[in-house]
């Protein structure tokens, strides 16, 4: 998001955008009356978004015998996990013909979805310690724990032996250099008090009035939010929203102005941004983008969902889990798809964007239904101009005028970038950066709001 004001008084650019799945739905074919392995069809190479859709629906359909699924980046196949016992290769079970017509990879596996989830039960009831974090990772069908550097000792032997008791069949355990902890400080910055988070998607309220999801333990730290350090504020926190720790990590702010414009865009840094005309589920193996108000644009891929974190100040379940690096003030910022799907809100996690680590989103499509908002209404259309002047939104993989190199410092959101380039058109005489680049933005400078720091590593990235 851009923190500078347009003439007409507009929103900040969100860092994502949300909707339902903007893929067009798949359709899945009849079942046959009976299938040989011979003419069983070839899966099918889908897009990453599709893939995302084509799950939700598989799920559905195969009931009891479906285990999770992830998307294989290298292929660009579904992976789609049946439990073990069912006759996949028989001429008799229809809906796993289904599953293959429909183009999806079919592999069996040991544990159910309902056998991994009374796993996750016992983690949580024996060994809910600060700095522990699982999640189910459906392409080793196991649930992964994670301790960071902090979980020591009696600590250590506790959540050692629980993930033993649990079999090695069901549950792995690693360690992480870094210690978990929220990012409070920010996409576009936003500043409450002594803080500094980053404001996620603009969204429209219930009542058709205008404001923006953010993380929740921003939201529980500062009623107020402003667009500069000291300034005076524009929106404020429905406090019955704000969720931390708990079942999830989100806030609504609404602009206090209800004039406001709530463009539906991220802001990519060097006055590039994005259209978001949807909200998407996240599935492991998905590609990403995190955009923040201190590192920038990062990418990196879904590793596990609905994952249970224990930070310093409380359990927070349901969130997305990443290798996407952020670091303190990265909070409440967007995760998106290149293709302008909402996916996350920053939450919190370990490491930073020099030696990486694990990180943790909440889903905007949870957040969107807490709060009953919902994303792009009554915004800025695509060509008008949003907060900090940046032109028409430029697609992505497009050349942006004046966009810098991956790894190159990315100026001011407020610069402006002209006109939105078609796909594959230059855009002015710019180096091509498209978002999807390999390491565009990591370590990135992203003008707006960098370099103001509350001096503190608590709540938020």
């Amino acid at each position: 998001m851009s923190h500078k004001r347009a003439t007409k008084r507009k929103a900040f650019i969100a860092a994502g955008g949300v909707a339902a799945l903007g893929a067009a739905a798949l359709i899945l074919p009849n079942a046959m009356a009976s299938q040989t392995e011979s003419n069983t069809p070839a899966a099918k190479t889908l897009a990453a978004t599709s893939a995302s859709d084509l799950a939700s629906q598989l799920e559905a359909l195969l009931g009891d015998a479906f285990a999770g699924a992830y998307y294989d980046s290298g292929e660009k196949q579904l992976v789609v996990n049946v439990i073990d016992g069912l006759e996949i290769d028989g001429d008799d079970n229809n809906v796993i013909i289904q599953a293959r017509q429909a183009g999806a990879v079919v592999r069996e596996v040991g544990n159910s979805l309902t056998e991994l989830e009374a796993g996750a039960r016992t983690l949580k009831a024996e060994a809910t310690i600060p700095g522990t974090a699982w999640a189910v990772d459906p392409r080793t069908n196991k649930i992964q724990v994670t301790a960071d550097s902090t979980v020591t000792g009696e600590n250590w032997d506790t959540i050692e032996s629980t993930v033993k008791s649990l079999g090695s069949d069901m549950a792995t355990i690693k360690k992480s250099a870094g210690t978990f902890k929220t990012f409070l400080e920010g996409g576009d910055a936003i500043f409450g008090g002594g803080a500094r988070c980053s404001a996620g998607f603009n969204v429209t309220n219930a009542d058709g009035t205008p404001g923006f999801l953010t993380a929740g333990h921003c939201g529980v730290a500062e009623a107020e939010w402003s667009e500069e350090e000291g300034g005076a504020p524009i929106g404020t926190v429905d406090a019955a929203t704000a969720t931390f720790p708990g079942t999830g990590d989100f806030a609504l702010v609404k602009y206090n102005d209800a004039a406001t414009q709530a463009a539906s865009t991220v802001d990519l840094g060097n006055g590039r941004t994005l259209n978001i005309d949807a909200a998407g589920e996240a599935a492991v193996g998905l590609q990403v983008f995190r955009m923040g108000s201190t590192t920038g644009l990062a990418d990196g891929q879904v590793t596990g969902l609905d994952a249970t974190v224990n930070y310093p100040e409380g359990t927070v379940t349901g969130l997305i889990q990443t290798n996407v690096c952020a670091e303190p003030g990265d909070s409440g910022g967007s995760l998106f798809t290149e293709d302008g799907q909402a996916v996350g809100l920053t939450s919190g996690g370990s490491g930073d964007c020099t030696v990486g680590g694990e990180t943790f989103f909440q889903p905007v499509t949870t957040a969107l239904a807490a709060v009953g908002a919902t994303i792009g209404d009554g915004g800025a259309g695509v060509g008008e101009e949003a907060v900090g002047g940046a032109g028409d939104a430029a697609g992505v993989g497009e050349e942006a005028g004046g966009a810098a190199g991956a790894g190159e410092a990315a100026g001011a959101a407020g610069a402006g970038a002209g006109d939105a380039a078609g796909v594959g058109e230059e855009a002015g005489a710019g180096q091509e950066q498209g978002i999807g680049d390999q390491g565009a933005g990591r370590q990135e400078e992203s003008g707006a709001g960098q370099g103001v720091d509350d001096g503190s590593e608590a709540s938020g990235r």
